[in-house]
């Protein structure tokens, strides 16, 4: 699996777990998340002008959200 699509998934995993009422380790969830957050805000499908949505990073999400429409079928 590609590298950006994994940091893009484990995000969107965190970010799950810590919505749920009184989610445990939320300490450690949000410093997880906080990292996926700077790692997926510097590669460079995120680098674009302002006001722009590349190719790449609508495929990206697009992926991503793929992966979890089959993960919760």
């Amino acid at each position: 699996m590609r590298r950006d699509i994994r940091a893009q998934e484990q995000w969107h995993t965190t970010y799950r777990a810590l919505s749920v009422p009184r989610p445990r380790r939320t300490t450690e969830l949000r410093r997880r998340l906080l990292a996926l957050s700077a790692r997926n805000h510097w590669h460079p499908f995120w680098t674009t002008p302002a006001g722009r949505m590349p190719a790449a990073r609508l495929e990206l999400r697009q992926q991503t959200a793929e992966g979890r429409m089959r993960g919760a079928a």
